[in-house]
């Protein structure tokens, strides 16, 4: 992170500034996840393509503009909690933690089986940052949730894509976005 001190020299009532700077921490990382989701979005909508592009290019673009929204949130409550975001790319990349999106110009499946693994270790990292801020900061935990409820419904979107009438997920097991894609693609070829 650019030159930002490990604890803020002022934060909000009622929580110390030890508290916030982990707390600014959590949050800057949860930033750079969601810049990292809405770049990841909106390259899928530009890449998607088969017999199902329209509908996913239109699925996609309001998770977009929502998750842009979540980022605005997440950077004004770093800056409330007197820190300084970063939202610029080298420092979203020499932060991450997780590699760039690995699927080019695909089918619409194998892009929302790639998405289906993107969304859970989104949401599974965003749930740790919910729990440990729910002592320390309720009002940073009510907006993670918040956001949480957004990101769980678009992964359903994606998900309903992929389930079969069975109620069997593609992407069951995947632990790469090429795999996931795969088995994604797998499970439609031999769906009617």
């Amino acid at each position: 992170m650019p030159s930002q001190p490990a604890d803020p020299s002022y934060t909000v009532p009622g929580l110390s500034t030890q508290d916030s700077g982990r707390i600014i921490e959590l949050l800057q990382m949860r930033l750079h996840a969601l810049n990292d989701l809405h770049l990841t979005l909106k390259h899928v909508h530009w890449n998607v393509v088969g017999p199902h592009f329209i509908a996913v290019h239109e699925m996609i673009d309001p998770q977009v503009d929502k998750v842009r929204e979540m980022t605005d949130d997440l950077a004004e409550r770093i800056s409330t909690l007197g820190g300084e975001p970063s939202g610029t790319p080298g420092e979203l990349v020499s932060a991450r933690s997780w590699d760039d999106y690995s699927i080019g110009r695909a089918e619409a499946i194998e892009h929302l089986g790639a998405l289906d693994l993107v969304y859970t270790n989104l949401i599974e990292d965003h749930r740790e940052a919910m729990r440990e801020t729910e002592e320390s900061d309720p009002v940073t935990q009510d907006m993670l949730i918040e956001q949480l409820r957004g990101l769980e419904l678009f992964q359903w979107f994606v998900r309903a894509h992929l389930e079969s009438s069975g109620g069997k997920l593609s992407t069951r097991g995947a632990t790469t976005e090429t795999g996931a894609a795969g088995q994604a693609a797998e499970q439609a070829r031999r769906q009617p």
